[in-house]
């Protein structure tokens, strides 16, 4: 820490890795709350400080739970609220003394949004030279500052809507905002590192991310497709653009993802399915033959799959140690995850006010993570966190 005081009363029986951590949470919506709600469950103290009106995600609903959007709460357990209208000089002056005794401060307005209420970088960095200052922006901080960071325009700008949907039809976005939680992740990663270098030399740092060049970095082996070969990848609905078979397939009864990543893979697929042959074809025998001629080969396995049914063939393909799985909904998916022993969901709070909600899904064999404050009411923490931000700071 920056210095040796804490928050008072910190959150009970959380010795996780970042135990101690002080985090000033400045962030609002979705892939600022994510980063530090990935921290606070690793054991950091994060303050969340909402202005008056409060986090916007408050009021994005339905669904509702007991009258709150789940979309908040989702991205903000193990946290304590206090309100502070930075257009007040009193609270303005306890946002500084916050950021004067954080570790760790986050914040997502746009670029130099801050600095008419000396909470900028350099200014935090004058009362607390220590501090690992986080910013998060949609297209950076130079030209593109002025630009509004929301994940639908980056999905369009970067590209990804172009690969997305079915090859004549039109573009679509994918159904979560993919972007802000990436994002959320690198600023979680950046932080780390920063506090890393911070215990090695003593010095903070500004880390910034922004959502397009996540995007960008997301995106993987179709930018790399353009930036190393000159290729534009365009949209094949559920069609790999480098591996066949790697989709959703026809059974008797409904689609099954049937992947083949390797020519082993697909030797075993085909003796499951009773097509030996095909893996000795010279058209099939390597990835880079099946790919170039995925429309002759595809036919052929949704012959023979269309006589099981999806469940049936499931598990031959699984007992064989071949990769596939049905096209579940998101209750299937948590209820499989249950199933295989993944214990998704954790109840947060006590009794019948205990906030359901999803695992971290990091495991420590030390330190585990914790799940123990529910997601704060507005400013429900505020008379603690004022009191302590007025008193003196421990020596």
């Amino acid at each position: 820490m920056t210095t040796d005081d804490s928050p008072p009363n910190p959150s009970p029986a959380r010795p996780g890795p970042l135990a101690g951590l002080v985090v000033a949470d400045f962030s609002r919506v979705l892939a600022g709350p994510y980063c530090t709600m990935l921290l606070a469950d690793l054991g950091a103290e994060v303050i969340k400080v909402e202005g008056p009106g409060g986090d916007d995600t408050r009021t994005w609903m339905p669904p509702v739970r007991d009258g709150v959007s789940t979309y908040y709460l989702a991205i903000n357990r193990n946290k304590r609220s206090v309100v502070l209208d930075l257009k007040d000089d009193g609270d303005r002056a306890l946002a500084h003394e916050l950021s004067a005794r954080a570790d760790v401060l986050i914040e997502n307005f746009r670029p130099g949004g801050l600095a008419r209420f000396g909470l900028d970088y350099e200014a935090t960095r004058a009362r607390n030279d220590a501090v690992i200052y986080a910013s998060i922006s949609g297209f950076g901080s130079g030209e593109g500052a002025s630009l509004p960071g929301y994940d639908l325009l980056v999905q369009a700008m970067s590209g990804l809507m172009s690969l997305t949907g079915d090859p004549d039809g039109e573009p679509f976005r994918a159904g979560i905002s993919v972007f802000d939680v990436m994002t959320g992740m690198h600023a979680a990663i950046g932080i780390l590192s920063a506090l890393n270098h911070r215990t090695r030399t003593g010095e903070g740092q500004h880390v910034e991310v922004n959502l397009m060049s996540s995007a960008l970095s997301a995106l993987v082996n179709h930018t790399s497709a353009y930036v190393a070969s000159g290729t534009v990848p365009l949209r094949m609905g559920n069609a790999h653009p480098s591996l066949f078979p790697y989709e959703p397939l026809p059974t008797a009864d409904k689609d099954l993802i049937v992947i083949a990543g390797n020519d082993g893979q697909f030797r075993k697929l085909c003796e499951v399915l009773g097509l030996g042959s095909l893996a000795d074809d010279e058209r099939f025998r390597r990835t880079e033959d099946r790919t170039r001629n995925r429309e002759a080969l595809r036919p052929l396995l949704v012959e023979r799959l269309r006589e099981r049914a999806a469940d049936e063939w499931f598990a031959l393909l699984t007992a064989a140690g071949l990769p596939c799985g049905p096209i579940n909904t998101v209750q299937g998916g948590v209820e499989f995850a249950e199933r295989i022993g993944l214990a998704p969901v954790v109840h947060v709070g006590e009794g019948d006010a205990a906030v359901p909600g999803i695992r971290n899904p990091i495991s420590f064999s030390a330190t585990p993570s914790r799940h123990v404050l529910p997601p704060p009411g507005l400013g429900q923490h505020g008379d603690e966190i004022r009191a302590w931000l007025s008193g003196p700071r421990d020596s």
